[in-house]
Order: structure tokens, then C-alpha cells, then sequence
């Protein structure tokens, strides 16, 4: 019996599309095939698979960024394997690779679609958070749009999950005063004595979030990194000095609405602020992603950056972790470590 007739696969599809919040009942499990690579391609077996908030709107059929995912069809994302079977010059059996995958125990991908990674330079979960899109988003986001200068005020919504924690770091690397909002005060704790934040506020214990942040930015809020939207960055905004910058990153407060999202009208107070606000997604940088990965490796290196994971076993349990993104369920990086066959 060769190795590929030993393997047994699964893949997670989108059974259905989520009317608001989504529940397991939005995904099913299905037996398939391993696929045999062909010329300049491998086969990969699954180790980390990555559950990130912005998948939520792939589950929907409607024009974003990135086409919505198919019903019936296999769900994809960030995805740490190795190859197992290899018909590639540039890729050997062995190999620990990254790329957007599909979410089942094992893919055949070309070659150039996924990226060799060195597990002794990081672990390899570092790969799919700091050092991988998750790292280069706070990166990009950061420093391209919100440009820090020393001694300015950076606020970072969702400051506990995965982007905003690197977010509030860089800043501080930076030389500017970070503000971090979380939504507990393990999390608000975590910020400030393990990371460095200057000040932290819990949303969620706050009665008055604009008092809250008037208290934590007695000079206005020069930089809001804005994960969330809604309500929280409703109170930022009105709190913005002039020439503020606010990289628009996401909005996970408004995913799972399905009344709409409304709130004030923002118009007037960016003209009075001259204030910048510009949504972007990665994939815009992704001429720059090395240049991102050596500044983030060398800070690493350094100690100048921490990251947190949040690990749960078994490939049966990917919709469940993925569910719990919305619930604030998370420190840091929300992956899965896949179990064998």
C-alpha cells in the first residue's frame, strides 16, 4: 500500500449561508480523495489552519474584496503543512510551507502557491500570526496609513486580538503613547503589564466610552487603528485632533448585523480635523510583504514583539473555534492544531 493510499482525507464545506451570527450548522464535514500532485506540485498535510474574523463575509453572497465562498464548496484560508508527496524541483518532502489553503487534512497545491518557512528562526505557528499576514496587516496598516511619530497618542481597538496586540507594539517601538480597548479585564491586564500599552479601557465595564477615552487621551487621539467599528469608534472619532489618521482595518461589531449598521454622520468631523481615514486590505502590500517580515523578524529577534496564541485541538473543532471569534473568546491568534489521520 504506497503512503498516498494509507491517507484519509476531510474537508469543512459552507453548507449553508449565516443569517447573522453563524452556528455549526453553516458548515458540514466531507469525506474525500487525497489528491495526487502532478508536475511542479505538492501534497501537503495540514498542521495549523487559521480561523480569522474577516471569513465571515466570504460566507455571505455579496461583492467585497474577495469572492464569497461557494456553497457546497470547501471553505479556505491561512494554512501551515507539510509536504508529505512531492513532484517539485523547489520543494521537498519534509518541507513546512504557508499559503491560503482549502480546510481539509491535506491539499495539493503548485509549488509557487505556497511559501518554504524555517522553524528555527520562529515556531511554526509564528508563521500564520506575527510573521505571517496577521503581522504584516498590523505592519502595513500602522506604518503606512497611520505614519506614528514619537509621542503622539495610538488608540487600537480589538487591542487584545491578534493584529491589535502587534498593532499597540509597533507603536510603542515607535516612540508613541498606545491606548489599547478590550473586552475583559484579563485582557485589559495582559495589555498593560505584558505588552506595554500606556493605558487600557474594557468596553465592556465602561458605561461611557467617550469619557473613558477623553480619561485615557488627555491630548485627543492622533492615530485610531480601527478594528471594530460601531459604537467605539463612534467615540473615537469625536475625540480626533488635527491631522488624525485612522487605518481602517475592520469592523467585526457590524458582521453578524442583519438591521444594518448605522450610526453618526462622520463628514464634518473629519473636515474639522482634516482627518484621514482609509480602509485597505493586505493584499495591497503584497509587493512589500518582505520588507514587512524582516522589520517584524528583526523586532521578534529583538524581543521587541510578543504575540499570544489561542490553540485548539482536533480538525472536528475548526468550526467551533472559528464561531468563538465572535464571542471574544480569544487571546491573540485563534488557530487549530490538526490531528493525524
Amino acid at each position: 500500500m504506497t503512503l498516498k493510499e494509507k491517507l484519509k482525507n476531510s474537508q469543512i464545506l459552507l453548507a449553508k449561508r449565516p443569517k447573522g451570527m453563524p452556528t455549526k450548522e453553516n458548515f458540514t464535514f466531507k469525506d474525500s480523495p487525497v489528491p495526487q500532485p502532478e508536475e511542479g506540485e505538492v501534497l501537503v498535510k495540514t498542521i495549523y489552519l487559521s480561523v480569522d474574523p474577516y471569513m465571515r463575509g466570504r460566507m455571505d453572497d455579496a461583492k467585497s474584496y474577495v469572492k464569497p465562498f461557494e456553497l457546497n464548496e470547501m471553505i479556505c484560508g491561512g494554512i501551515i503543512g507539510e509536504v508529505v508527496l512531492s513532484d517539485s524541483d523547489q520543494l521537498s518532502v519534509g518541507d513546512k510551507v504557508v499559503g491560503t489553503l482549502g480546510w481539509q487534512r491535506y491539499n495539493v497545491i503548485q509549488e509557487s502557491k505556497v511559501r518554504k518557512i524555517d522553524e528555527t528562526i520562529a515556531p511554526l505557528t509564528a508563521y500564520l500570526s506575527v510573521l505571517g499576514l496577521t503581522g504584516l496587516t498590523a505592519y502595513f496598516g500602522l506604518l503606512d496609513i497611520g505614519q506614528p511619530k514619537e509621542g503622539e497618542t495610538v488608540v487600537v481597538s480589538g487591542a487584545a486580538g491578534a493584529v491589535g496586540m502587534i498593532v499597540g507594539q509597533i507603536a510603542k517601538i515607535k516612540g508613541a503613547r498606545v491606548v489599547g480597548i478590550a473586552g475583559s479585564d484579563e485582557k485589559t491586564t495582559y495589555l498593560k503589564k505584558e505588552l506595554g500599552f500606556d493605558e487600557t479601557i474594557n468596553y465592556k465595564t465602561s458605561p461611557n466610552m467617550e469619557q473613558a477615552l477623553e480619561k485615557a487621551c488627555p491630548n485627543g487621539i492622533d492615530i485610531y487603528f480601527d478594528n471594530v467599528g460601531g459604537p467605539i469608534s463612534d467615540a473615537a472619532i469625536n475625540l480626533l485632533n488635527e491631522f488624525a489618521r485612522i487605518p481602517l482595518c475592520g469592523a467585526i461589531s457590524s458582521y453578524n448585523r442583519t438591521d444594518g449598521d448605522l450610526g453618526p454622520r462622520i463628514q464634518t468631523k473629519l473636515i474639522k480635523s482634516r482627518g484621514l481615514i482609509k480602509g485597505f486590505i493586505i493584499g495591497d502590500y503584497a509587493d512589500r510583504f518582505s520588507e514587512g517580515i524582516r522589520d517584524l523578524s528583526s523586532w521578534l529577534a529583538k524581543g521587541k514583539l510578543k504575540y499570544e496564541e489561542n490553540i485548539v485541538e482536533g480538525f472536528e473543532n475548526v468550526p467551533e473555534a472559528f464561531l468563538g471569534l465572535f464571542k471574544g473568546e480569544n487571546l491573540g491568534k485563534q488557530l487549530i492544531k490538526v490531528d493525524g489521520e
